[in-house]
């Protein structure tokens, strides 16, 4: 498995994603998670919102039982603060549950999973409109410096941040280590790994959309170098730099996601996908809070309006 970031903290470029509307059955889950550590997946994507750090604990915890790999050192899993616990004094004992959950004694990533907050204590999602809070950033930040500080996370980052709300911890003691978005361009000057988590548009989910995996420049170029329509966006994502969560409870795609590595694009087909790619939004619909208070939308807040 290819890995990218630093010398001391590499991470494998291919994930296996866990979230899903609905939850995965866990049993479903814990097979799918060990059919991939067979085929050689090292980087494990969830959170507590998505109800899937039980199962991928004791998937791991077998995996290593069975021999599959030898230790945990040789797995990567990343879990996320939700916005219910982006507040001060709440940032650490999150962590500690969620490792609690997994049966872990560290995570290699730890995200702030959105740059908002939610009134403590209510975890219903989608979030209302009502229980949006302004975030505090540096102090929020600052919590997330004291996770990698006492070792319960070897990395902390970023997900879904626009650039001016990525700026607000560029200074910080330890800057981000991943932004989970396209911000490439800053990213990539402030020595930041970029994770693609909705690379194939998530379909199924109410935040997703088919409009990557029907598109007919993807489909025309798939089949002229006989590829799948899948294969062709994870391709592009990886030429971009960036690394990915996918997912799928197949058994065939995990296997399928893995051949992406031994062939490349040609520039004029880069260039299709990548305009084809920019006029399709992967997320839509949801709502959250700006700076100033005022509401607005997840796609002005990644084009960086707030």
């Amino acid at each position: 498995m290819f890995s990218i970031g630093s010398a001391h903290h590499l991470m494998p470029v291919l994930a296996l994603g866990t979230a899903a509307s609905p939850p995965p059955e866990p049993i479903v889950l814990r097979k799918t998670v060990l059919e991939a550590i067979k085929l050689g997946y090292r980087h494990f994507d969830t959170s507590p919102r998505y109800q899937t750090e039980e199962p991928l604990g004791e998937a791991l915890a077998e995996a290593v039982s069975l021999g599959l790999v030898q230790s945990r050192s040789e797995l990567f899993v990343t879990s996320k603060l939700c916005c219910v616990d982006v507040h001060v004094g709440l940032v650490v004992p999150a962590i500690q549950q969620s490792l609690e959950t997994l049966k872990l004694d560290y995570l290699d990533l730890y995200l702030i999973h959105w740059p908002v907050s939610s009134k403590p204590g209510k975890y219903k999602f989608p979030i209302e409109e009502d229980d949006f809070l302004p975030m505090d950033y540096e102090a929020v930040w600052s919590e997330m410096e004291e996770c990698q500080r006492l070792g319960v996370a070897k990395c902390i980052g970023v997900s879904n941040f626009s650039c001016k709300k990525l700026q607000h911890i560029l200074s910080a003691k330890i800057p981000p280590s991943v932004n989970q978005r396209k911000l490439r361009e800053l990213c990539k000057s402030k020595g930041i790994v970029v994770t693609a988590y909705s690379v194939l548009g998530s379909r199924g989910a109410f935040w997703g959309t088919h409009k990557i995996m029907e598109s007919d420049v993807l489909k025309e170029i798939a089949v002229a170098k006989g590829k799948t329509v899948a294969q062709m966006s994870m391709r592009w994502a990886y030429e971009q730099g960036v690394s990915m969560v996918v997912k799928s409870f197949k058994k065939e795609r995990p296997e399928e996601n893995l051949k992406i590595f031994d062939w490349s694009l040609t520039e004029e087909e880069k260039q299709r996908i990548s305009t084809e790619i920019s006029q399709s939004r992967i997320v839509d619909g949801e709502v959250y809070i700006s700076e100033n208070g005022s509401i607005k939308s997840v796609t002005e807040m990644w084009d960086g309006e707030i």
